[in-house]
């Protein structure tokens, strides 16, 4: 009943509650950062991640390292926040393919994507159509060293 009343009683609760799969789950559908609190093993619970994920992609920080590879709970997590791509697998980060899947769903995963992927042009095309966040932020541009308008020139 306290989670239902408060987003961030969770961080007060007993060990017991923090194991409690229903409790949490409550919680972290409340408030995905409620994730943070919760115990190891509901951090590597696929269901009680991607309820976290999707109200606050940002809680994939908090999520398992196992989870942090999950293509779905990336792809939920970057559907809320493209920031959260910061907290995914370095492979996912990486792999060529799912990085434009990424950015295709929000451009700002591109900040997150490994150096080499950041100047493949069709990856910035699509980052650039999805949200046109480099056309617009100067400091972003010069952040990557102008290539996001040499590669989309």
């Amino acid at each position: 009943a306290a989670v239902r009343a408060d987003d961030d009683a969770l961080q007060w609760a007993s060990t017991d509650l923090l194991a409690d799969r229903g409790v949490v789950l409550e919680a972290v559908r409340r408030c995905g950062f409620n994730l943070a609190c919760a115990s190891n093993s509901l951090q590597a619970d696929r269901e009680v991640v991607l309820a976290a994920v999707g109200r606050h992609g940002l809680a994939l920080e908090f999520a398992d390292a196992e989870l942090q590879a999950d293509h779905q709970v990336v792809l939920t997590a970057l559907a809320q926040d493209g920031n959260a791509f910061q907290f995914a697998d370095l492979n996912l980060r990486g792999d060529r393919k799912f990085v434009l899947r990424a950015v295709k769903q929000n451009g700002y995963a591109l900040t997150y994507a490994m150096p080499e992927l950041r100047g493949d042009r069709e990856i910035v095309l699509a980052a650039i159509e999805r949200t046109g966040w480099i056309w617009e932020c100067g400091l972003q541009i010069s952040q990557f060293g102008g290539w996001a308008l040499q590669t989309a020139a």
